[in-house]
């Protein structure tokens, strides 16, 4: 697939004047100034980020309100409940919520809607146990914000609640005793894209501080904080920053039993953001697609180290499952897009009997990335047809369901991530209301971005260079591994790897030589040759073998140089 180069505009003036002012190297100057962070102040905190470096959680919409009313609670010993998602940053959510109050000699009790049968949020049967169970105050984590209907009916029921969510918010709120969402429209808090973890984070430090406690009672959680905002691929930018690198500090010398076993069996023999997204969110996320996010909340809460074991083996088991499903589905949509030339289409919306609701949107990720293209797929159930989309960037998806609304009966989302149920019998109609929609919008023309830093000869960077951009760290979104382009290198010697699937080259300027690897590239073996001359844009890293540390380039792309 062709791809596109986007190159920064490098201010050799900004770069040299930041380089010589603080003592950085000019490679971790340029990639500073081309994420718009050029004042000292900035720079400082983006690279070295302290507790002092959080903002004061008083500044949250209704925070004031929402640590009166839990103190309130607490004395009086009143029944509490905490309701919250069930994927990782819900079950982090509730476990800081949790630990957090039962640390100070407070109990509250948990309650997660089962994303098989009830689906996500607030749901008025939930809503109506929890009150008939007399509890008097339902603390909603990473949910809430859109329970309208649910708060009203809590209400009418007797029930208090509390909402804290960090989902975008309608034109109404509900009609809860405090709301705390950093995207209300009167909100003035600084960063306002904190994970549903990240706004319990603040609810915790705020009645750390109402109640006069240190520092370290709400600031030992910032684990768990830090793997429940990494999962939930929140911009690692601003406050998150601070909580993903101050968190993998705790993470890499965490006491939560179940959080520790669970890095031990991902293994992963380097606790970064990486070993977060593809080794314990997976896990975690697992449980709750597969109807069973208790187990994961219960690893974390657990002190039992046979219990947690125990637990990690079933996560491991619903995560393979999770795969093995996963793998069916995907296997199944690619025959029936064959088959029916649907690969042809500037959509694609594929539908099949019996798809397992829980993994259906991780394949249409799949699919939207395999061919550009947005992808819906829906599971056929009844008159029904159930499903998730994914877009990729230029194209909003939700606002293209939004105009073909007579066909579908139900929908919801952002520009590129959507829920849809639609009549069975509409499947037709609707297919060709968003191909129409896409084809206006030139899909065809489309292609993947690769934003790259700057242009850098072989020659100007060592070893000591690349091993400062792990300052960069922790990658994620917002903050992207930096890719830098090569220009005009020389193939010294190319081969395949593992039976064809890799690609691994060795690379020449001037005099210099470097090792390059292409994961996934391996077909391009065949394309190439030893004395070619080439473009290659890819990430610098060192690569650790026979105890040696040497320069590597892992490739994104390859062209031919002209």
């Amino acid at each position: 697939m062709i791809k596109k180069w986007q190159i920064s505009n490098v201010d050799e003036e900004k770069v040299n004047e930041i380089s010589n002012k603080l003592n950085l190297n000019k490679l971790l100057s340029t990639i500073l100034i081309n994420r718009n962070i050029t004042e000292e102040k900035q720079i400082l905190k983006f690279l070295k980020p302290t507790r002092q470096d959080f903002y004061d959680p008083f500044l949250m919409p209704d925070m004031e309100i929402a640590v009166n009313r839990i103190i309130e609670a607490i004395n009086k010993k009143q029944k509490m409940i905490v309701y919250g998602d069930y994927d990782a940053d819900g079950i982090t959510s509730i476990t800081v919520l949790k630990s957090f109050l039962n640390s100070i000699g407070t109990d509250i009790d948990t309650y997660i809607p089962n994303r098989l049968e009830e689906g996500y949020g607030l749901n008025k049967p939930a809503v109506k146990k929890i009150a008939d169970e007399n509890y008097d105050l339902m603390i909603t984590v990473d949910c809430g914000i859109s329970g309208i209907e649910e708060v009203d009916y809590a209400n009418s029921l007797g029930l208090e609640t509390l909402i804290t969510d960090h989902h975008e918010v309608g034109e109404v709120l509900p009609n809860a005793i405090a709301v705390v969402d950093a995207k209300r429209k009167d909100n003035r808090y600084p960063c306002r894209d904190l994970a549903g973890v990240g706004v319990v984070f603040k609810l915790i430090q705020g009645l750390s501080i109402k109640l006069g406690l240190k520092e370290e009672a709400y600031l030992k959680y910032l684990d768990i904080v830090c793997v429940g905002t990494i999962s939930d691929i929140v911009p690692l930018t601003d406050e998150n920053r601070v909580i993903a690198k101050l968190g993998l500090m705790l993470v890499n010398q965490t006491k939560n039993l179940g959080l520790k076993s669970l890095l031990i069996s991902s293994g992963y023999k380097k606790i970064d953001s990486s070993a977060i997204s593809f080794g314990v969110a997976p896990r975690i996320n697992a449980c709750g697609r597969m109807g069973h996010a208790e187990e994961a909340l219960k690893l974390f809460l657990s002190n039992n180290i046979n219990e947690v074991t125990e637990l990690t083996k079933k996560l491991n088991e619903f995560n393979l499952k999770r795969q093995e499903i996963e793998k069916n589905i995907y296997e199944e949509a690619q025959v029936k897009i064959k088959q029916n030339h649907l690969d042809e289409n500037d959509t694609i919306v594929v539908a099949g009997e019996n798809w397992h609701h829980g993994v259906i949107g991780i394949v249409a990720s799949k699919i939207t990335e395999l061919y550009f293209k947005p992808s819906i797929l829906l599971c056929l159930e009844n008159d029904l047809a159930k499903g998730s989309g994914r877009s990729v960037p230029g194209f909003d998806l939700y606002d293209a369901l939004a105009k073909c609304q007579d066909a579908i009966y139900k929908f919801g989302g952002h520009s590129m991530a959507i829920g849809i149920t639609i009549y069975k019998n509409n499947l037709e109609e609707f297919s060709n209301k968003i191909e129409k929609i896409a084809r206006s919008k030139h899909i065809e023309e489309f292609v993947p971005i690769i934003n790259i830093e700057g242009k850098i000869n072989l020659t100007d960077i060592n070893k000591q260079m690349v091993e400062t951009l792990k300052d960069l760290e922790p990658f994620g979104e917002g903050n992207k591994t930096p890719i830098f382009v090569f220009k005009n290198l020389k193939i010294d010697s190319i081969r395949a790897l593992s039976e064809g699937k890799h690609l691994k080259l060795t690379l020449k300027d001037i005099n210099t030589i470097v090792s390059a690897i292409g994961f996934n590239m391996g077909n391009l073996a065949e394309e190439y040759k030893i004395g070619d001359k080439i473009d290659v844009a890819g990430v610098l890293e060192i690569n650790s073998f026979n105890g040696e540390d040497n320069i590597q380039i892992n490739i994104k792309d390859i062209m031919r140089a002209v």
